[in-house]
């Protein structure tokens, strides 16, 4: 860094007026009694870490800049923006949705009466919905940048060595620290610097020095925070970390209440947002498994903050209201925080309208891409067109037909053939549902250092010879020793892996060849109609199912329809697709209106391959740039459980598949097979006893 760059840009742009106004506004009460709503949540989320800088461009800083002025001379307000706002963003959200159920109707009129009079309406009313949906969007960005109210709390890069010499408890023995001393906290490389605007982009740092990085200017907008929040376990443990901050806020918190334009104002009421962002993205992974860990923030909270102002009952309430959503399973798309409940009905409806819209817009012309190489299964997609998912209804359909629910009451007796009763949609439909329901309990940071959790490159990910309490953690452990690290990932692939089992078994234990090939085209179907509604999860424990050695040799395969054996190709062709690009999923828009589920294993992986290699330098600092990209691809984790499937439960469908896969979760597939004379390939009577014939009389030849 250099002394006399500081603030480049953007970041001069920020101080200005506005800043003041905002300060302004706050008073000097500001640290003594904030109003809690306006103490607001300030996880950046998961397009932070995705996007970095890119996320709030010129257009939306411009645009909040403006709102809650009624005259061009006057000052900036924020309750003002605030309001306006809202209001903006509740008026476009209603038309918006009013059209999208105007466009349904005629959507509905064209079906049945097919005239020209709608059939000429329907594309301006299309488009009109487009740019719509857009504007709506735009306004929740706007909305979200607002949200950051910590920036204003922003150090310029130059006096972060500050930062780090005002937490130290023994600062009067301590050598003074220049620049040039603290380079390597938080850069040892060369600025790479932007050739529009000259940001300078971090690229490698010590623990020390990335934990001060915290406090610069517009770390919470360039992506820096919620980076920093995925991956501060390879360089320091969250012990480490929370003690950083509990020394910042202890040093500060007295000096900061007495005047709110302070650089001492600025570092602890940062350190307040930098720890409520943690609590509210991290609070699973970290606090809820670590008892020590959320024991010492409660006591410091308490004792030290609570007295004083009113960010310690902001704190000690969020940490009730995390604890409570982890141990009643009400919402646990972790890190993903809500709006208020009325805000967030509307957003979750505007979700659906918005997946609606795409999917009217998409199921016609919808085929997969497929990478190159896969020619002549791309030219069937095109030729094939998305048959299975084009006679689909909406997915809020209200229920299952008669005939399923009345067999589902026998559902202990009739064990394979309710399989065969529901159609491929249905049960596509459910597993999802309970796909979801494990997909939503993972968080980005459990598919890091999955190599010490045993997790390798292989079908099946985790040995059911071996427990997930009895891995070992000192085989490439990436984390640091004393790093708590939370293993729900193993039981999301032990998931994965029984769906596996159960449909290979399912398979092998039908007594008839003629069953045995209605089965494997159900599932075939099904995986199918999964990876068609971006389920990739189930469509791939499908696959993996069926490429089970023994499922592979049946010979079931060999009087299989052609166009249903061809639907395995396409299969492998989308595991192929998944594997060649860690981002494939996040390409274009379709992830942001369409819910997605993506395969786990798959996902470990990708990060796996992006731990490869060393994360330090020579000198001992570490690569930012790495940290970054990793942080970048388990983002979309956060990404996926945005937008969930909103397709009707039927409890007694998924209660019957949750008995079926629990049945067979550990069975030996082998050993099934050998029970049923209908896995082998069977040599007619008449040929054996012509055999037997033939070798006999070239047996009596030779005698004579």
């Amino acid at each position: 860094l250099q002394s006399n760059g500081c603030g480049p840009g953007f970041a001069e742009e920020n101080a200005s007026s506005e800043e003041q106004a905002m300060i302004k506004t706050a008073g000097n009460s500001y640290l003594a009694s904030p109003n809690l709503p306006d103490f607001c949540g300030c996880s950046p989320g998961w397009s932070s870490a995705f996007y970095g800088a890119e996320c709030f461009d010129s257009e939306v800083h411009s645009y909040l800049k403006n709102l809650g002025k009624q005259k061009s001379s006057e000052s900036q307000n924020i309750d003002a923006k605030k309001v306006e706002l809202e209001q903006l963003l509740m008026m476009e959200t209603k038309n918006y949705r009013k059209t999208i159920k105007f466009y349904q109707k005629l959507l509905q009129k064209e079906r049945r009466s097919k005239g020209a009079e709608t059939k000429s309406v329907l594309p301006k009313l299309r488009g009109q919905l487009q740019e719509m949906k857009s504007k709506v969007q735009f306004l929740e960005l706007v909305k979200k940048y607002q949200m950051m109210y910590a920036e204003q709390w922003g150090v310029e890069s130059c006096v972060l060595p500050t930062v780090i010499h005002n937490g130290k408890a023994d600062t009067m023995d301590m050598a003074p620290m220049d620049e040039s001393s603290l380079l390597l906290y938080y850069n040892t490389e060369k600025h790479q610097c932007n050739s529009r605007n000259g940001v300078r982009v971090l690229q490698a740092g010590t623990p020390l020095g990335l934990m001060a990085y915290l406090y610069s200017r517009n770390a919470f907008l360039e992506g820096y925070v919620q980076q920093f929040l995925y991956t501060f376990r390879y360089f320091c443990t969250q012990e480490e970390f929370l003690q950083f901050l509990l020394d910042r806020i202890s040093s500060t918190l007295s000096s900061a209440s007495l005047d709110p334009s302070t650089f001492l104002t600025k570092i602890c009421n940062r350190s307040f947002y930098i720890l409520q962002a943690w609590i509210e993205d991290c609070y699973s992974v970290d606090f809820a498994t670590n008892t020590d860990l959320l024991g010492t923030l409660k006591e410091f909270i308490s004792s030290k903050v609570a007295s004083l102002n009113g960010y310690g009952e902001r704190l000690l309430s969020l940490l009730e209201d995390a604890s409570a959503r982890k141990s009643g399973s009400a919402d646990l798309c972790s890190g993903v925080h809500k709006r208020e409940e009325e805000s967030e009905e509307g957003r979750k409806t505007l979700h659906s309208l918005c997946k609606k819209l795409s999917e009217d817009v998409s199921r016609k012309n919808f085929y997969w891409k497929l990478s190159k190489g896969m020619g002549p299964i791309a030219q069937y997609q095109r030729e094939r067109l998305h048959t299975s998912s084009a006679v689909l209804p909406k997915p809020c359909c209200s229920s299952f037909t008669g005939k399923s629910s009345v067999s589902l009451a026998r559902a202990d007796e009739v064990g394979p053939v309710l399989l065969m009763e529901c159609s491929a949609q249905q049960l596509c439909w459910q597993l999802t549902l309970l796909q979801q329901e494990v997909f939503n309990k993972c968080h980005p940071v459990h598919f890091l250092n999955s190599r010490a959790l045993g997790v390798k490159d292989k079908c099946v990910a985790v040995p059911k010879a071996v427990s997930t309490e009895t891995v070992s953690l000192k085989v490439c452990n990436l984390f640091l020793s004393n790093c708590i690290q939370d293993q729900y990932l193993l039981q999301l692939l032990k998931n994965a892996d029984s769906i596996s089992t159960w449909v290979a078994a399912e398979i092998v234990t039908c007594h008839t060849t003629k069953r045995q090939v209605s089965l494997l085209s159900k599932f075939l179907l099904i995986a199918k109609c999964c990876y068609e509604q971006r389920n990739f999860a189930t469509a791939m424990q499908i696959l993996a199912g069926l490429e089970n050695l023994i499922v592979r040799q049946l010979p079931a395969w060999k009087i299989l329809p052609a166009k249903v054996a061809e639907i395995m190709e396409e299969l492998k062709a989308v595991e192929v697709f998944l594997k060649s690009d860690s981002l494939c999923l996040m390409e274009g828009d379709r992830f942001k209106t369409l819910p997605t589920i993506p395969s786990a294993h798959v996902l470990a992986m990708h990060v796996q391959q992006l731990e490869t290699g060393g994360f330090t330098m020579t000198n001992g600092a570490h690569k930012w740039a790495k940290l970054r990209n990793i942080a970048k691809v388990v983002s979309q984790v956060h990404a996926f459980q945005e937008n969930p499937y909103t397709y009707a439960p039927d409890f007694k469908l998924q209660s019957y598949l949750r008995q079926r896969i629990t049945r067979f979760k550990d069975a030996d597939i082998s050993a099934l097979a050998a029970d049923n004379c209908a896995n082998f390939h069977q040599i007619p009577a008449e040929k054996h006893s012509r055999k037997i014939q033939d070798t006999l009389r070239r047996m009596k030849a030779t005698f004579q």
